[in-house]
């Protein structure tokens, strides 16, 4: 039975600014560092106590994912490579806008709109669902992926059923850490 792990990116200076970041790159904080380095940590003492196992790290390349997996890989040795698909979902036209904007979520419900330019949710679910898919036929290989709030969403819904409340209202906190078993 395969297993993964998953990490969000530390705080960026978006996510302070309560603004959609998506597809573009906004940089960790110095908080944001700080947590990555704290995550690190974390881990490092679960594998050195046995409590996990972890053979590579898949990132964003997106900075605030990128650099998250960096301080992580140069904290506990494991190898890292950028993995496009887990670049954040492009939000077209709402990037830059608030977070908890009322027609951004109203948008949201669309799962079949690009936002003019962005990604479909139908989209988004596809690449994602096909990279779960390719890492479930290495069993043996233990990943951890670092990537997004929007990414851990489509991870969320690729292990268990959700309604459409619980998919829009689900997310985790920066840097924490998840496991998902196969």
């Amino acid at each position: 039975m395969g297993k993964l792990y998953f990490v969000r990116h530390g705080q960026t200076v978006w996510n302070v600014e309560n603004k959609i970041c998506g597809a573009t790159d906004s940089p960790l904080t110095d908080k944001g560092h700080e947590q990555a380095k704290e995550a690190a940590m974390k881990i490092k003492e679960d594998i050195d106590n046995g409590k996990i196992h972890i053979d590579e790290i898949l990132t964003s390349p997106l900075s605030r994912a990128y650099d998250t997996a960096e301080e992580i890989s140069k904290i506990t040795g494991i190898p890292m490579r950028v993995e496009q698909r887990l670049i954040e979902q492009n939000f077209g036209k709402w990037e830059s806008t608030p977070r908890d904007g009322g027609d951004f979520k109203l948008a949201k419900q669309n799962f079949i709109d690009s936002y003019e330019g962005g990604e479909s949710m139908f989209r988004m679910a596809q690449r994602i669902y096909n990279l779960l898919d390719d890492i479930k036929k290495e069993p043996d290989k233990v990943y951890l992926l670092v990537a997004h709030n929007g990414i851990s969403r489509f991870i969320m819904s690729y292990f268990r059923d959700m309604t459409n409340e619980e998919f829009a209202a689900y997310g985790i906190k920066n840097a924490e850490l998840k496991e998902f078993v196969f």
